[in-house]
């Protein structure tokens, strides 16, 4: 079911972006600074990465902005967050 979906955004982001695109990545993961390091390390130097913490401080919410070449680059890069334990990605 998973290559399924990564075909179905492969799809739509051919479809609908010229390449290269800045595209925006969005997670949620468990207030943890390891698992944070972790998701900072999927993007290059130049990515504009935010974070902001949740009111209950149990989870931190991290935007990515980067350019990107292909789609391919897009879903390798949500296939590698998803080993990422705990993460949710939007």
């Amino acid at each position: 079911m998973e290559e399924d979906f990564f075909k179905g955004l492969k799809q739509k982001l051919d479809d609908q972006c010229e390449w290269p695109h800045v595209y925006m990545f969005k997670f949620i993961i468990p207030a943890d600074n390891h698992k944070l390091a972790l998701v900072e390390s999927l993007f290059g130097e130049e990515a504009e990465i935010t974070t902001r913490q949740s009111s209950s401080n149990k989870f931190i919410s991290i935007t990515a902005r980067e350019m990107m070449l292909t789609s391919d680059e897009i879903i390798n890069i949500y296939k590698a967050a998803a080993k990422i334990e705990g993460i949710m990605s939007f």
